[in-house]
């Protein structure tokens, strides 16, 4: 759908984007449209299934979960087979907030959130090692996150948006 978005599209997306609770006639009023207009613009992104859902992000240090770690891991055998049941197990676990398939000497990358390095123990030993599928984890501690978005790069798609 890129090639259907034009500029008003865009604006809406980084509006909505940067802040979900925004109510229509905001949006409306922001991108230089009346509400209904706005409101059709979005149920077509929507419908197009540019926007997946809307959500609100949690400070997870206020909450307790302080321990972060990036988790190379590789499969003992990365079978079709295995993989989807790896893939189906990751779904289940709440401390995996990103799991990806990679190239390279790994078969995954996983971003796994705990309250303390004894919670990621934990989940190491009963949940990822306990399905016998690993054959290696490298876990890196994250120390300091210098950036964090789970925004998609509209420059990219319609060249500089500016506030």
């Amino acid at each position: 759908m890129s090639e259907e978005l034009d500029a008003v599209d865009a604006r809406i997306l980084d509006l909505l984007q940067r802040d979900a609770s925004l109510s229509i006639a905001e949006i409306a009023e922001k991108v230089g449209l009346s509400s209904s207009p706005a409101w059709r613009r979005i149920e077509r992104l929507k419908k197009a299934g540019v926007i997946l859902r809307q959500v609100t992000l949690l400070d997870q240090e206020k909450l307790g979960l302080n321990f972060e770690v990036m988790a190379s891991v590789k499969l003992q055998l990365p079978s079709r087979e295995n993989l989807e049941k790896f893939e189906r197990a990751v779904t289940d676990w709440p401390e995996v907030t990103d799991c990806a398939t990679v190239t390279g000497a790994v078969d995954y990358m996983l971003r796994v959130v705990t309250r303390d390095m004894h919670a990621y123990d934990d989940f190491l030993r009963d949940k990822m090692l306990a399905l016998g599928l690993v054959s290696d984890v490298q876990s890196r501690i994250v120390m300091r996150v210098s950036k964090r978005t789970t925004a998609a790069p509209l420059e990219l798609v319609l060249g500089n948006l500016k506030d």
